[in-house]
């Protein structure tokens, strides 16, 4: 029975993580175009977006990050035998990928944080994609625990990427057509 809440948990936190990780990136967007806003629309926007970044990011991404990883190894600990099975080898892997791109969204808001914008708001569109990919290859895995899906996996996230990117390039187009870039 215990296994059963350590699972709920492991579930909920990696939730709310992805929901820190997806809202996180947009918070960065709405960052980096403020900061392209005439001084004293940037005297307004910056702080007000720095304080939501940073409750979100402090306060929600972050706990909910370690407390998946703690949950994890729990899981993990109960489920030892699936170490013997090469999916779950493939989805750690992906897991891995995901706390790197934490990482690497934890020095975009460090940087944010001090009106440093060292992405434009196009890289951080894409950019924002990463984790759906990432939210897809690990759920996949996970639910269909095979290698052979990995393989079909892949060529769906390959096709998915081409579609996000194509959506990123339209919905620009139209923000550009409405004069809003």
């Amino acid at each position: 029975m215990a296994f059963e809440y350590i699972k709920a948990l492991h579930i909920i936190f990696v939730i709310t993580w992805f929901a820190g990780l997806f809202y996180i990136v947009r918070l960065f967007i709405y960052q980096t175009e403020a900061y392209q806003r005439p001084p004293e629309e940037q005297k307004i926007l910056a702080p007000q977006l720095n304080l939501m970044a940073s409750r979100l990011w402090l306060i929600i991404t972050w706990p909910s990050a370690i407390l998946t990883l703690i949950f994890g190894f729990w899981v993990l600990y109960y489920r030892w035998g699936f170490m013997q099975l090469g999916f779950m080898h493939a989805k750690l892997g992906f897991v891995l990928f995901l706390y790197i791109y934490h990482f690497i969204c934890h020095k975009i808001y460090k940087d944010l944080q001090q009106g440093i914008t060292n992405w434009t708001s196009t890289q951080l569109r894409i950019w924002n994609e990463v984790a759906t990919i990432l939210l897809f290859a690990i759920v996949f895995l996970i639910v269909l625990k095979s290698l052979i899906s990995v393989v079909w996996g892949i060529v769906g996230l390959v096709v998915l990427s081409a579609l996000m990117m194509a959506g990123i390039k339209w919905y620009k187009k139209v923000r550009q057509n409405k004069g809003e870039i």
